[in-house]
């Protein structure tokens, strides 16, 4: 069964204005499935998993072309680098939009050749696991909170319960597990993280103990939701601190984790400057944390960590599935003032506060009056919580329901 993905019209929209697309993402989110539904039969096809491509790939980069030639969809390009400069010079010597299609689960020496290589040609996008709106079957968009575009989304949005919410961040976005209500998934993720271990990491860095980078992978799955601090990573996983620091930009390149930057104003001096972190799947985090069922994970320790890491998650979808970088960030002091997550476009800002609770209080938002003492302009904004409807909070604010997102 295929789900119908939110980015579809900005890789056709991209094919049409550059000669090279690359789709971005980690493993199983379901990039060579969406392309092959949009290039049809009319496309080529060819992976470099199979060691027989790779190998022509690698060897002689101008035979390979020879053989495989546009339109043509390449999969896992990082595993041939070497193909980029071919790449660049024909599409140079024969323009034309859309001619390769390239996916990549390790952006961590992808883009470096990219860059090098193709700057100008080719239209990068950015894939995740499946949004709450493609779950749901509703329209797509990039979550900025104007009152206008809520009140239009909600006329469209499904009613979702506590139980409905838990069960997506239990299960994730992962279209296998989706799309397979009888998987088992501690065989799924167990074997997803066997995957990413034996064949991403050993290509992206020097890991020399795979037990320490899962006990790293699993600390950093236990702090989602938190500030960024290093010490404790190492401390968990045995490792050094510029070890835990070299394998979380590992983890952030690949796909993995998401790192929140903290919003920064010269003219306020008390800000903390450490990112938050969050795991991009709530259902891999899920299970690295070791919870069993969706229930169990409502009723325990992390479930307001995991309500947070979801509704930002799925914010982030919003944008990447547009093609967009999502311009996101948070606020905190040294007053132990904080603001869960700034939307901020054109010197705007939308301040949210996200809260596991259908009535969070009007007190939820007394820390967005900082925001009046930057230059930036408070446009809207609100908490994102389980209550049902839009519901007013003042001339400004709103508690927003996360069937919006």
């Amino acid at each position: 069964m295929y789900i119908k993905r939110a980015a579809e019209e900005v890789i056709i929209n991209i094919s049409n204005s550059f000669p090279v697309v690359l789709l971005t993402g980690p493993r199983q989110v379901g990039k060579t499935t969406m392309l092959k539904k949009l290039g049809g039969d009319e496309r080529n096809y060819v992976s470099l998993d199979d060691p027989m491509a790779r190998e022509l790939a690698t060897s002689d980069p101008a035979l390979f072309l020879q053989r495989y030639t546009p339109p043509l969809l390449i999969d896992e390009i990082q595993y041939a680098p070497q193909l980029l400069p071919y790449i660049k010079m024909i599409v140079d010597t024969e323009p034309q939009n859309g001619q390769f299609w390239l996916t990549g689960s390790q952006v961590f020496h992808l883009m470096k050749g990219v860059s090098e290589s193709l700057a100008g040609r080719v239209g990068i996008v950015n894939l995740l696991g499946f949004s709450h709106s493609e779950i749901m079957g509703i329209g797509h968009h990039e979550f900025i909170p104007h009152i206008d575009g809520l009140k239009s989304r909600s006329a469209a949005a499904s009613p979702v319960d506590l139980k409905i919410v838990y069960d997506e961040i239990f299960r994730g976005g992962m279209p296998a597990v989706l799309v397979n209500k009888n998987i088992n998934m501690e065989i799924f993720f167990s074997s997803y993280v066997q995957t990413y271990l034996q064949r991403d990491i050993k290509d992206l860095t020097q890991v020399g103990d795979e037990l320490a980078f899962f006990r790293f992978l699993r600390g950093v799955a236990a702090r989602t939701a938190q500030e960024v601090n290093y010490a404790a990573l190492a401390s968990d996983a045995g490792i050094s601190e510029p070890t835990a620091k070299q394998w979380l930009s590992v983890l952030i390149s690949s796909g993995i984790v998401y790192l929140l930057e903290p919003y920064f104003n010269n003219t306020l001096k008390r800000l903390l400057k450490r990112p938050k972190l969050y795991f991009l799947d709530t259902g891999l985090c899920a299970y690295l944390t070791k919870w069993t069922s969706a229930e169990t994970l409502e009723a325990g320790a992390m479930s307001g960590a995991f309500f947070e890491t979801w509704v930002v998650t799925e914010i982030i979808k919003s944008f990447y599935f547009q093609g967009k970088r999502p311009p996101l960030c948070y606020y905190r002091d040294k007053d132990q003032r904080e603001i869960d997550l700034l939307i901020i476009e054109d010197n705007k800002v939308y301040p949210l506060e996200i809260k596991k609770s259908a009535n969070p209080g009007r007190d939820a938002i007394k820390h967005f009056t900082v925001l009046k003492k930057t230059e930036l302009e408070i446009a809207g904004g609100g908490v994102i919580c389980m209550c049902h409807d839009l519901i007013p909070i003042d001339a400004h604010y709103w508690f927003i329901p996360v069937k919006l997102l």
